[in-house]
């Protein structure tokens, strides 16, 4: 039992310090899309969809930045949510469960996506990669997984 409180925990505090990091992030770009405050120049985004940082900024702090917040929460409470459920693959699971993989998968790709339109692959990039499959691997495992089945 002690192990899967362990599990837990760890899963809600990388979920937390995702959403720290991604919350002032986004708010950054969202503030200066110009990316002047990381020095990241807009002609890096040359190969998207975007002449600056705002839409990025935004999608970083609602996907990474706001909904880990509600996940975490939702992890705690286990309020009903039946729009939410029915985005729930996998049912006889609560969906926030779920979501947290969800945002695993999510980061993986976001981080993917970053590296085809730089043309480059980061320190950074490897690390969060990483992050993404550390919080999937930690949702699955069982003393996490049984926490939440419905």
């Amino acid at each position: 039992m002690k192990k899967s409180k362990f599990l837990k925990g760890l899963l809600f505090f990388l979920l937390g310090f995702l959403s720290l990091g991604a919350f002032y992030g986004g708010l950054v770009f969202i503030i200066k899309p110009d990316g002047s405050v990381y020095d990241i120049p807009t002609d890096i985004l040359q190969n998207s969809l975007f002449k600056n940082f705002l839409v990025p900024g935004i999608i970083l702090l609602v996907t990474f930045g706001l909904l880990p917040i509600y996940v975490i929460y939702a992890l705690i409470k286990q309020p009903e949510n039946k729009f939410l459920q029915k985005l729930n693959l996998l049912y006889d699971h609560h969906f926030a469960w779920t979501f947290a993989i969800y945002i695993g998968i999510a980061l993986i790709i976001w981080i993917n996506v970053q590296t085809l339109i730089f043309n480059a692959v980061d320190a950074l990039h490897t690390i969060y990669s990483t992050y993404g499959i550390l919080i999937i691997c930690i949702s699955l495992l069982p003393g996490t997984r049984n926490w939440y089945k419905l």
